[in-house]
């Protein structure tokens, strides 16, 4: 299976606990919404308006008679969030489903980073509303534009406040409208987040993606990102650390770091990214792997020889995700990147000597405003010199409200041209051709390819193996021999026989929150009392009847 450069990129807990807020903790919060009026009127339609399905709305929420249905654009981070959400609404009792149309609720957990993704965002939401469908938003778009006319009305999850998904659902349920877009405080200082210890939802169980920081250091010119993520703001060392034990005692055996730049990780905290990964190959158990986020150039420059030693480790993918963006050091000024092509180059020459064989991915943006025909082959250079294997090409979309939103655009066909022209350049070599036909290999098998096909492994360079799914290979770490390779993966066989495989997880039975528990007891308490209410309002209405 042929997989695009792109998409490489890109546990019921107890109903009631000592941890839950009390009612007074959980009805402070109510300022929050806004309610929704006592009479609603049916507008009337006209002949050019799109015709809604009205919405039922509920004066009560019982725990599982409502499905929610999920959907995410954008990185890992936005990834993580919405597993978080998810762990947090099936905890509540919401039933999640991939059924858009028998759901009750859609959460659409968006991505600001290019028009695209914006336009499919908006369009999901119409989408619901025409099916009848209540809606919360979340992610990057409304946490950094929340005035836009498309999300009046809206319940907004904000990127800090997914711990407090389940109550907007709730209120929204009931036709009122939440919005939720305050930073994360404790002790009246920022964090990064909600706890790294809350309950998931993993879109794959073998994988658990951790984010590490919430922000950057940065300000590019084109970037609105940073409107909703802000500033730098780091998890602290040692809850990464525990959310790490935790996830490979629940049965995973992969990790990925992610944030808006892991680079920069620990700068507010007094500490930096080597310290942190040091201590968490510790708790890696053999046969497992961890995978670094995306790192911009300059928060590597001065941990050089710590990151080429900690990528060599046999537990950590030899692999890095460094976007350069541009080849021409006045478009990198423009795009205010604080680097220039010598300071990237440098960090491509030390570790490609010091990690033979290292995987590095990178960006390019097409077409950023003031880019001449020089510039443009710069970039072709450096990517004709390195040639990178997974190389992420953009053109360049103004976000509304960014510095490069208002600069002067390159004409739209000469954007389409030089994308044309580096896509070309990109497929005009093949990095797997490095191996030669019958070559050994050792893979950890996560994944299950798109067609359904073949299950995908990778090597220690976070390269593809597709093999045969004539066995179980999930979560298992075995030796195969590569049969084939196209531009984007190879295709291998197993050389062991199921005996000799490693198996690096516990193999979670099905896609449930990462923290287990019976809750027969609740069930049995929750039917209960709606037995109970149900019977009490019986003798009301007979009541009454019997006095009139």
């Amino acid at each position: 299976m042929d997989i695009s450069c792109q998409d490489i990129i890109g546990d019921i807990e107890d109903l009631i606990s000592l941890d839950d807020p009390s009612p007074n903790e959980r009805y402070a919060n109510k300022k929050d919404v806004t309610v929704r009026a006592k009479r609603t009127r049916v507008r009337a339609t006209r002949p050019t308006e799109t015709t809604y399905v009205e919405k039922p709305l509920l004066d009560s929420v019982i725990p599982e008679t409502q499905n929610i249905y999920m959907k995410t654009w954008g990185c890992a981070h936005n990834t993580s969030d919405t597993e978080y959400m998810a762990g947090q609404l099936a905890q509540y009792g919401y039933n999640l489903t991939n059924d858009k149309s028998t759901a009750d609720l859609w959460v659409l957990n968006s991505c600001t980073v290019k028009n695209p993704s914006e336009d499919t965002f908006r369009n999901e939401i119409e989408a619901a509303h025409q099916a009848g469908k209540h809606v919360v938003v979340a992610g990057c778009v409304p946490q950094a534009a929340p005035r836009s006319e498309y999300l009046k009305g809206l319940s907004v999850v904000g990127v800090a406040q997914i711990d407090r998904v389940a109550e907007v659902v709730e209120e929204t349920l009931k036709g009122h409208s939440v919005r939720l877009l305050q930073p994360k405080k404790v002790d009246g200082r920022k964090v990064a987040g909600p706890k790294l210890a809350l309950p998931k939802v993993r879109k794959n169980p073998l994988i658990e993606v951790i984010p590490i920081n919430s922000g950057c250091l940065n300000a590019c010119t084109y970037c609105k990102t940073k409107f909703a993520r802000a500033d730098l703001v780091s998890y602290p060392v040692q809850e990464i650390i525990d959310r790490a034990h935790q996830v490979f005692q629940e049965g995973v055996c992969e990790i990925w770091l992610t944030s808006e730049d892991t680079g920069t990780y620990g700068r507010d905290i007094d500490s930096s990214l080597p310290e942190l990964l040091w201590k968490l190959v510790e708790v890696i158990p053999d046969g497992c792997m961890l995978r670094l986020g995306m790192t911009n150039p300059p928060y590597i420059l001065e941990h050089l020889e710590e990151m080429a030693k900690i990528l060599s480790h046999p537990r950590v993918y030899s692999f890095l995700h460094i976007p350069v963006q541009s080849g021409s050091d006045t478009i990198l000024g423009e795009m205010k990147r604080e680097y220039c092509i010598k300071d990237f180059e440098r960090i491509v020459d030390f570790l490609r000597i010091q990690v033979p064989g290292i995987t590095i991915a990178t960006d390019i943006i097409c077409g950023f405003p003031g880019e001449t025909e020089t510039d443009f082959e710069d970039t072709l250079a450096l990517c004709q010199k390195y040639q990178f294997p997974s190389l992420f090409i953009n053109q360049f979309f103004p976000r509304p409200g960014t510095p490069a939103a208002k600069m002067p655009r390159v004409p739209a066909n000469e954007v389409k041209t030089r994308t044309k022209r580096l896509t070309d350049l990109f497929h005009s070599y093949e990095p797997y051709k490095k191996y030669a036909l019958g070559s050994k290999q050792t893979v950890l098998v996560t994944e299950i390819s798109h067609d359904r096909k073949h299950y995908v492994g990778h090597n220690k360079f976070y390269e593809q193996i597709l093999l045969p799914m004539h066995n179980n290979l999930l979560g298992k770490q075995v030796e195969i021999e590569i049969t084939g390779c196209t531009k984007f993966s190879m295709f291998g066989k197993v050389l062991q026989v199921e005996a000799e495989w490693i198996n690096c997880s516990k193999q979670l039975d099905d896609v449930r929150p990462a923290t287990k528990y019976d809750d027969s007891k609740y069930r049995s308490m929750f039917a209960y009392l709606f037995i109970s209410c149900s019977i009490a309002v019986v003798c009301k209405y007979l009541f009454a009847l019997f006095e009139f």
